[in-house]
């Protein structure tokens, strides 16, 4: 007999297993023997549909039952004559035997008997392979894995079970499910696996049990039942292992946290939620998972442009310090200049001060354009004659291995921009495609015009429909790497060696041009060069240009004058060196500190005061507001507001004032005496 081989004690063990079975009402029993060291002993599972399932662990005598053969001989015995469909096989799914009930309904397709697993499963699924694997791999790791498959129609399912049965063995049963419990699952599952929310079921441990179709296409293929969702999905701050334990424990807050995953070579970002759930009397996780990735780019584009703002104000408040401290500088410098006649042995140091303080102050105009808080003085330009003014300096620039080709419409729209910081833009795209290059190739500034139909997106920025002048640089060079290109308009970043840039020079184009109104974008591939495309808005009519103040005044200009000046400047070096600028040019003048000093000295109704020189942002009352106080008993006061900030920035704070003149610090001696003369005389 096929059961002489199992020992005398183990035929005891076994009938006793097999009464307690008939005994649960199991219409079978049967029972799997193997060796199995660290089995605590028998264990009983009833079937839903009352065939009780028996599978024991028999502990044999050491050496008597081992190998193959043993494992069959086993199987034959304990489930050769059950109604059930089993099967036995090792740990990798080939087939070492099976009973009667697999047998027929493999024969009844005209299909040999199968040899793996795979080929067993093909009588109840049409995706064998992959539930096989699935099932073989879930066994192996928990020691039971069980999948149930919907019946067609009215047709009842099937549930599918694997159990490890000993170091290398897998057990395997086919139950038929109730048709009504069946089809309720069936219709559960179905509804589940077509919901537009990922949802997956998580074993304690992590392990996937389900994933719908929307929680596959999130996470990828990968997130199949025996997976683990620790390896799937990287949790940020917290790992995924302790927030499935906190949820375990009912000590999870609900609500959802964010998490990282990868998903076809992309990085998604997921809002994850657990739950814990009891079925069948077995805990359990529900996890949803919902793509943040949309929200989190929106984020850091927030955070991005609250850094941009941060730098911006930063440099909008150390460019009004220095413009302080470089009046001083050159002020002085011009005081010591009219005493010092051009052959004297100071005078070329003199002139080096003078000529260093006038690059620092092109350096701070850099950075209040970025801040985009410097003075423009826009004005109606064709941008065809401005190209062709600026080609011959380009072309100095670009040096004579690299060459410059423009091309452009020749019905350009106009344009409204500044036009010496429109240059400045120019060159420094044009220098920057040099450097792009090596110092050899072409750059091409290619203008025409475009209309956007409707409101389009570019990263941050929203640019209006309208008509516009599309105005591209495009370089030969290496290209931008695609981690820099976000970070190109930052400033002080820079792509070139330590010394060789400062940063500046795409975050002052960026500055200038969003202060012009425009839009200013880059794209790039890696070895086919970079291209910088502005979009200006279309000046719809031209209007007569304001003729662009002399910041210098021509030497044999008379700068003398006479009246009383109030200067109301609270920096001290710059306060000394305007007073001594006034006075030698024949001006009467008065100092305070601030407004409340200058407010005291005008309550004098005898004191005679023709123009009140005063910056703008003090300490205490500003200067506008000063300005106002001190015209309610002299309303014909003449006013020179100066400030290292630019004019726009200052406009709020300046409305309602009229008959005020402006400014700009750093100036020079000339330049304070000028303002003020043309101030008197107005």
């Amino acid at each position: 007999m096929a059961n002489a081989r199992i020992s005398a004690r183990g035929r005891r063990r076994l009938a006793l297993l097999l009464a307690t079975a008939a005994a649960c009402g199991g219409g079978v029993a049967a029972a799997a023997a193997g060796i199995a060291p660290d089995a605590p002993g028998p264990t009983v599972w009833a079937s839903s549909g009352g065939l009780a399932v028996l599978a024991a662990t028999v502990f044999l005598r050491k050496g008597r039952q081992s190998g193959v053969s043993a494992d069959a001989a086993a199987f034959e015995t304990l489930f050769g004559d059950s109604a059930q469909a089993c099967a036995l096989s090792d740990a990798h799914g080939a087939v070492r035997a099976v009973n009667a009930a697999l047998a027929v309904a493999s024969a009844s397709t005209g299909e040999p008997a199968p040899r793996s697993i795979a080929e067993a499963l093909a009588l109840w699924s049409d995706a064998p392979e992959a539930l096989a694997y699935r099932l073989i791999r879930a066994a192996v790791s928990r020691g039971v894995a069980v999948e149930e498959l919907p019946g067609a129609g009215t047709a009842p399912g099937y549930r599918i079970s694997a159990r490890r049965a000993g170091r290398d063995a897998l057990l395997w049963t086919v139950h038929l499910c109730d048709a009504t419990v069946s089809h309720a699952r069936n219709d559960a599952n179905a509804l589940i696996e077509r919901l537009p929310v990922a949802l997956a079921r998580l074993a304690p441990d992590g392990t996937i049990l389900f994933a719908n179709a929307a929680a596959r296409a999130l996470l990828g293929p990968e997130a199949a039942p025996g997976a683990v969702i620790g390896r799937l999905v990287e949790g940020l701050g917290r790992s995924m292992e302790t927030r499935i334990a906190e949820a375990m424990r009912g000590d999870a807050s609900g609500r959802p946290e964010i998490a990282r995953a990868e998903t076809g070579g992309r990085e998604v970002f997921l809002q994850v939620s657990l739950t814990r759930l009891t079925i069948d009397g077995k805990d359990s996780l529900v996890a949803v998972f919902a793509d943040a990735t949309e929200l989190k780019t929106l984020e850091a584009q927030f955070v991005q442009s609250q850094k941009m703002q941060a730098v911006g104000q930063l440099a909008g408040g150390v460019a009004h310090d220095f413009n302080n401290l470089l009046t001083a500088i050159s002020g002085h410098c011009d005081l010591l200049l009219q005493r010092h006649e051009q052959g004297d042995a100071d005078y070329a140091d003199l002139i080096q001060i003078n000529q260093n303080a006038n690059r620092a102050a092109a350096l701070v105009r850099q950075l209040l354009a970025f801040g985009r808080k410097q003075t423009l003085k826009p004005k109606v330009v064709n941008l065809v004659d401005a190209l062709a003014e600026i080609s011959h300096l380009l072309n100095r620039l670009l040096g004579e291995r690299v060459s410059l080709r423009i091309v452009h419409a020749d019905d350009l729209h106009l344009v409204k921009v500044d036009e010496r910081q429109f240059e400045q833009v120019i060159m420094n795209l044009v220098v920057n495609a040099r450097d792009a290059m090596a110092g050899e190739g072409e750059v091409t500034i290619r203008a025409a015009n475009i209309r956007v139909a409707a409101e389009t997106r570019r990263g941050r920025a929203v640019m209006p429909r309208g008509d516009y002048v599309r105005l591209d640089v495009i370089d030969q060079g290496s290209g931008i790497p695609a981690e820099k290109i976000d970070q190109i308009f930052e400033p002080f970043f820079t792509t070139k060696k330590q010394g060789e840039g400062t940063g500046l020079g795409l975050s002052t184009v960026y500055g200038i041009i969003k202060q012009t109104g425009g839009f200013i974008f880059v794209e790039s591939e890696p070895g086919k060069g970079a291209t910088f495309s502005i979009y200006l808005p279309r000046c719809e009519r031209e209007v007569q240009p304001v003729a662009e103040p002399r910041r210098v005044a021509p030497p044999e200009t008379d700068l003398t004058g006479r009246g009383v000046v109030l200067l109301i400047e609270d920096e001290a070096p710059v306060r000394a060196f305007a007073a001594r600028a006034l006075k030698l040019r024949g001006y009467e003048v008065l100092e305070a500190a601030n407004a409340e000093e200058a407010l005291d000295l005008l309550e004098d109704p005898s004191l005679r005061v023709d123009v009140l020189v005063s910056d703008v942002v003090m300490p205490g009352m500003d200067g506008p507001s000063c300005v106002r106080e001190a015209r309610r008993a002299r309303p014909d006061v003449k006013v020179v507001f100066v400030s290292g900030y630019a004019e726009d920035s200052l406009k709020r704070s300046m409305d309602g004032l009229d008959n005020c003149h402006f400014l700009p610090k750093p100036f020079s001696l000339n330049e304070l005496t000028a303002k003020v003369k043309e101030c008197v005389a107005s």
